[in-house]
């Protein structure tokens, strides 16, 4: 049949339901699918099984948990400070989001204090709606509504009072996460966590280009790759000690931090993730941005 006339053939309107009802019906069957797949943490098990380097003590994918966060960053997160210790219990996030599921929730929830950083109005308010609930919590955190970007970046941390040293610093603003982290000489935090782009080999130094109004179109196109993260961070005094199960966030410790407390060589081509991208799925409850506990009796 000529392109015209299957282009007109699916202009028929009972043409057009029978195609929605069919892309309904693959949905449904597609989450069924993914029903079947197994869980970050069920993985992150059978990798263990079959591969010594996931048994590796020293290396933080074998104590990923997962709590608000999407690819068991939680665990991780909390093995680093584990090791290397706590200052003032200070985080920022930026691409924070609504709190729901992000790097630094489990953090606000043990007591830390710190600010969010998220371009998009409604989460913000839907952070601060729930903040209101709290008044514990909200005078723990700040969240602040942003378009963050390379040229304004440093006079924002200002006006918010943040510190140039705080423990964790989280990161991920899919395009241009490599350009701001880049803009933020002068600032020290511990511990860093960015998100990287698993699709490039981890030998490749790969950035996309900054773009001040563009935003992430769903492609692998976006952030840049370990290797480039990897010497970005070398070159701000950073030391990379390990990537998420999913291929998604990778964390660097400060080098006078770092000690052998972690897995060496602090490289992309030790510590690169593939990307497994069909793991970010989470089952029972939705997450929600968590409630202060009652006092203990």
């Amino acid at each position: 049949m000529k392109d015209w006339m299957w282009r007109l053939y699916y202009k028929i309107p009972v043409i057009r339901e029978l195609r929605q009802v069919r892309r309904e019906l693959e949905g449904a069957w597609q989450f069924r699918q993914m029903a079947t797949i197994a869980t970050s943490v069920q993985a992150l098990e059978a990798l263990k099984a079959g591969n010594e380097r996931y048994r590796d003590p020293k290396r933080l994918l074998v104590h990923g948990a997962q709590y608000w966060s999407q690819n068991l960053e939680d665990g991780m997160i909390a093995e680093i400070f584990r090791r290397i210790g706590t200052t003032g219990k200070t985080f920022l996030e930026i691409g924070a989001a609504d709190g729901r599921m992000n790097n630094t929730t489990a953090l606000l929830s043990a007591g830390w204090s710190g600010w969010w950083i998220d371009g998009h109005a409604e989460a913000c308010a839907s952070a601060n709606a729930q903040l209101q609930k709290m008044p514990e919590t909200s005078r723990r955190l700040k969240v602040q509504q942003a378009f963050v970007s390379p040229d304004n970046i440093k006079d924002l941390l200002a006006k918010l009072q943040v510190p140039d040293e705080v423990d964790l610093f989280s990161l991920d603003i899919d395009l241009n996460t490599y350009h701001l982290w880049a803009a933020l000489t002068g600032f020290r935090p511990r511990v860093v966590v960015v998100e990287y782009n698993a699709a490039f080999p981890p030998e490749q130094a790969w950035i996309h280009p900054f773009h001040a109004d563009e935003t992430w179109d769903d492609t692998q196109a976006f952030g840049a790759s370990l290797k480039a993260f990897e010497l970005l961070g070398s070159r701000l005094g950073y030391s990379l000690v390990g990537c998420d199960v999913t291929g998604v966030n990778a964390f660097f410790v400060r080098n006078d931090l770092v000690g052998d407390s972690f897995a060496a060589p602090f490289t992309a081509e030790n510590h690169h993730e593939p990307p497994r991208y069909f793991l970010v799925c989470r089952f029972g409850h939705e997450s929600k941005f968590f409630v202060e506990s009652a006092p203990l009796k």
